[in-house]
Formats: structure tokens, sequence, C-alpha cells
């Protein structure tokens, strides 16, 4: 097999530099989580602290109900003035089950994101989580 001389494996670029700099939204985020909830859960799965760029983005989605998660309705955005739009990103990464983008490169700082997914039964999950990137 033929591998070309100097040649680096380039990471996604899930956030660029630039918007690492845009201001961080202002108030509190608004979450709709009221009463008991059959919608679709989104967990983030944390790896040991610091973490540094690049480094693995993993997200599992679970059902409940028989319903399916729907990987069209996936949203992934950068909570910041004014929001980033990150699904195009990690479009081409998303399953059913999850996310999982083995490489993804982040500026050091703190980047909150939010994943929002639905189900076959339209029902929606949503999470938000921070991301600390040690320089």
């Amino acid at each position: 097999m033929f591998t070309p001389p100097d040649c680096a494996y380039a990471a996604q670029v899930l956030i660029t530099d630039e918007e690492a700099k845009l201001p961080p939204p202002k108030g509190a985020i608004a979450t709709d989580r009221r009463g008991i909830l059959r919608g679709p859960k989104v967990d983030f799965v944390t790896a040991a602290e610091p973490v540094r760029s690049p480094m693995r983005f993993q997200i599992r989605f679970e059902s409940y109900g028989g319903a399916k998660v729907d990987p069209d309705s996936v949203k992934v955005t950068y909570l910041r003035t004014p929001n980033v739009d990150l699904t195009p990103r990690v479009k081409a990464f998303v399953q059913p089950t999850g996310i999982d983008i083995p490489d993804v490169q982040l500026p050091a700082g703190d980047h909150m994101v939010r994943v929002d997914i639905k189900d076959s039964d339209g029902r929606v999950g949503s999470t938000s989580f921070v991301l600390k990137i040690a320089p």
C-alpha cells in the first residue's frame, strides 16, 4: 500500500478559532424538561481529564418504548452569540445509536454544546454539556 510522504492525518474541525472567540450566550440556557418524559436520551461520553485536542467526540442516543432515533433529526449547536450550527460537520458520523468521531479538533477553552434529537414517535430529547479543552 502506498503512503504519500509527509502525509499528516487531519482531524475533523468541530469548532474553529474564530467561532471560539464569539461571545458566550447571555443568561441561562433554556431547556424544556418538565414531568416524566419518554423522549430519547442523549448522553455525552466523557473522557478522562484533562482533555486535549484532537479528542474523541462521542454521543450516545437511547430511545424508549420501541421508538427509534431519527438520525436526520440530529442537530448539534455550539452555544455562542450568535449560535453556530455544527450539524453539517458531524452529519457523516451520525448513526441511530449516536455520534462517534475518532478525532475532532477544538481550540483550548470551555465550549458549551447542545444536541437535540427526535425519535420515530416525534418525541424530543436534548442535552447540553461543556467541552473543557486544555491548552
